[in-house]
């Protein structure tokens, strides 16, 4: 049985994820922050093991990976923070909260993989979720925007540097999230698609060969695992 790491999973696209491997018959280990949002997201599936707990703190990567176990096929660094909300210009940026970006969406993925990387099984495979923000010079998105190039970036050469693993940035395209919604509070976001229109791709990279790199989900939706 295969084993994966999700982080981020009592929501959006890493619950919609996580339901799409256990249908695979994955074994997971899975986080969020919330304790109660996440026991009740993954209550009724089965190899499920829901650790709560900030990607920020080392004790809490640390039994992420003890609790999946000496063998690890999989880690997708779902988990991030937005920022502030609305997102301010870089201008009047508060760099206390920038710090706090950078330290969920760029330092804490990169630990985990750190944590990880002793026990990932050849041709295992690291998903970091990306944004288009990390390549277009969005007004207002400067603090998330730019964790997330830095995170591609480090993907990219962690690529570079581990050729017997498989290193994706996956941009998963807008979607009805909560977090998508705190960046644009009060619009109406329903037209949208749901977070379960980008799984397909995902899967796709996971059970797949496709080589290390960045890929958009949707547009993996028809490849073949």
């Amino acid at each position: 049985m295969s084993v994966g790491i999700v982080t981020g999973a009592s929501r959006g696209l890493g619950l919609a994820l996580v339901h799409g491997l256990v249908e695979r018959e994955w074994r997971l280990v899975v986080d969020a922050r919330g304790a109660a949002a996440l026991e009740r997201a993954v209550a009724d599936l089965e190899g499920v093991v829901a650790i709560a707990g900030d990607v920020a703190d080392p004790r809490h990567r640390r039994a992420l990976v003890e609790a999946a176990g000496a063998r690890i096929d999989l880690l997708v660094n779902n988990a991030g923070v937005l920022g502030p909300s609305p997102q301010p210009a870089l201008a009047a940026y508060p760099l206390g909260e920038l710090a706090r970006v950078y330290d969920v969406n760029v330092f804490a993925p990169l630990a985990l993989v750190q944590e990880a990387l002793p026990r990932l099984a050849p041709g295992a495979a690291i998903l970091d979720v990306t944004s288009d923000a990390a390549v277009e010079p969005y007004e207002g998105w400067g603090g998330y925007g730019s964790s997330k190039a830095a995170l591609e970036q480090l993907t990219a050469i962690l690529a570079t540097e581990q050729p017997r693993l498989r290193v994706y940035s996956v941009d998963p395209g807008d979607m009805q999230t909560q977090t998508y919604q705190e960046a644009f509070p009060g619009e109406d976001i329903s037209h949208l698609p749901l977070p379960a229109a980008s799984v397909p791709g995902l899967l796709a990279l996971i059970e797949g060969s496709l080589p290390s790199g960045r890929y958009r989900a949707r547009e993996l939706a028809g490849v073949a695992a």
